[in-house]
């Protein structure tokens, strides 16, 4: 009777022991099963990510090779806007067959010596008052091949939101330097706050009013600090590019497209002198002279940019 006891025990341990190792079997077998399905899954991930790789490295070559085939066109220009409006027009030279290439600059005095020297092929950040003044002191030989566009100088509100709202003794900020403040005197002209001597014109300074009702204090400050001290005075005003950078967009009043400023001081496509007519300068007037260009400036800059064309 023990041993047939016994005999019952030792037949039930082995059948465990047999399930056991059966289900351990099972859970090893699974588990390398999902083993093997990770390092596929991980394998075909790294796969795709290559593979996104290979065409992008693929589609450079391809742009690179393209643009080999294309006559290098090399400008200088400042970012805000000259910059942006010319890689509006990147694709428009591809297809006449040029490689616009923009070299930017922070400066204005590089863009000139590197077009003078022959590492551009045109500039473009200047008006031409600036552009003959530089030729004058620096011995250039540069020319305005077009007129592009016009950042018109502008009044802000400061401490007063409208001219009609200013007081006796009211402060108004104005550039310091000798050409903008003449053009800040005669937008004040223009709108009825001062008179100015008739012969100063563009060299006017505040020596040049002759006439002042409101007793106007003008204040003097370097152009590019006048958006910083714009709530300190009821009025100022800015240079386009400035007010730019500031955020600035709601004037009071501004420079017309087709005032005397606007015809000195429009920004210019410059080149040396004698590559006015060369098939590169045509080829970059033809593709900024276009309705497209137009309303890109009138779009995106919103008054701040006025397009010349």
């Amino acid at each position: 009777m023990k041993k047939r006891v016994v005999s019952l025990l030792l037949a039930l341990t082995l059948t465990g022991a047999l399930i056991s190792g059966c289900s351990g079997a099972s859970s090893a077998v699974s588990s390398s099963t999902e083993a093997e399905e990770t390092e596929e899954e991980a394998a075909g991930e790294s796969e795709g990510v290559e593979s996104e790789e290979a065409d992008a490295e693929e589609a450079d070559v391809e742009e690179a090779e393209e643009n080999s085939e294309l006559e290098p066109l090399i400008v200088g220009a400042t970012v805000s806007p000259h910059a942006e409006i010319l890689e509006y027009i990147r694709d428009d030279l591809a297809e006449a067959g040029y490689d616009l290439q923009i070299v930017e600059y922070n400066d204005y005095v590089l863009p000139n010596t590197a077009l003078e020297a022959g590492d551009l092929d045109a500039n473009y950040f200047q008006h031409v008052l600036y552009l003959e003044n530089f030729n004058e002191e620096n011995g250039t030989h540069l020319v305005a091949a077009v007129s592009v566009h016009f950042e018109p100088m502008a009044i802000y509100a400061g401490k007063t939101s409208s001219l009609e709202e200013l007081q006796e003794k009211a402060t108004v900020a104005v550039p310091n330097d000798t050409t903008n403040e003449a053009r800040a005197l005669l937008l004040l002209e223009a709108n009825g706050l001062i008179t100015l001597d008739p012969e100063a014109g563009l060299t006017a300074t505040v020596l040049d009013i002759t006439d002042n009702p409101l007793n106007l204090q003008i204040t003097e400050l370097e152009a590019a600090q006048i958006p910083r001290s714009i709530e300190d005075v009821d009025i100022a005003v800015i240079n386009g590019n400035y007010a730019l950078e500031a955020g600035l967009t709601e004037t009071i009043a501004q420079e017309s497209s087709e005032s005397e400023a606007a015809a000195s001081y429009g920004n210019v496509i410059a080149v040396r002198e004698g590559d006015e007519n060369s098939a590169k300068t045509q080829a970059l007037v033809d593709a900024l002279l276009t309705d497209k260009v137009r309303d890109y400036i009138t779009d995106t800059y919103e008054g701040a940019v006025l397009p010349m064309f």
